[in-house]
């Protein structure tokens, strides 16, 4: 495996865009992944699977986040190296376009409803790795996207972007309607999380001193 990362943004201007590039080879996966923390919520999004696709796009929108994914991996054998990777390299480029974490909120937390299903996504950008996720899909897959792997996109998010999240599906009968709840609460989490403090620019938030 080989992968590489560009980091865009000027860590010494607080009021500079945050954007990175990643970019991990494997003989299962071969993605790329670029963001811009302080975007508009524009996805252009290519990982094989459409229902996979819907759901990034919906970080992208509700976390005004600009979201470059392009995904070449083996969806012959089946999706999961595929979304199990795009969390991977996702995490790693939040990781290093958030930098060093000086005046951002660090924690943030959304309840996103739709029709019947109601989610719950809280999470801290700590440093330290942590994925605690309650739910149970009425379906075994939605589309080309199995179920399963909404847990193994999240635990490759968290591991690599050292963050804790919670996630919790409160309510739900239809699996859409669940998996799309649980990615809209997470876009707007990541907004809440991300936004610079006015008050606390320059500060690492934090009584440690770093995180």
């Amino acid at each position: 495996m080989t992968s590489s990362a560009l980091v865009t943004s000027s860590l010494a201007d607080p009021t500079a865009d945050r954007t990175a590039e990643v970019s991990r080879n494997t003989a299962e996966t071969r993605i790329t992944v670029r963001i811009n923390l302080d975007g508009t919520g524009q996805a252009k999004l290519h990982t094989g699977i459409g229902f996979f696709d819907h759901m990034l796009d919906q970080i992208a929108r509700h976390g005004l986040i600009d979201l470059e994914i392009d995904c070449d991996g083996d969806l012959h054998i089946d999706g999961h190296h595929s979304v199990e990777d795009v969390g991977i390299t996702l995490g790693q480029a939040f990781a290093r376009a958030v930098g060093d974490k000086k005046g951002i909120q660090r924690y943030g937390h959304a309840y996103v409803p739709l029709d019947e299903a109601l989610s719950r996504v809280v999470v801290d950008f700590s440093g330290r790795p942590g994925l605690h996720i309650d739910v149970k899909f009425t379906a075994g897959s939605i589309g080309q996207l199995d179920t399963q792997l909404v847990y193994e996109f999240f635990q490759g998010f968290v591991n690599h972007a050292g963050v804790t999240l919670h996630i919790d599906n409160l309510k739900g009968v239809n699996a859409h309607h669940q998996c799309e709840t649980i990615f809209k609460a997470f876009g707007r989490t990541l907004r809440a999380a991300l936004t610079r403090d006015p008050r606390a620019a320059g500060v690492i938030p934090s009584t440690k001193g770093s995180l």
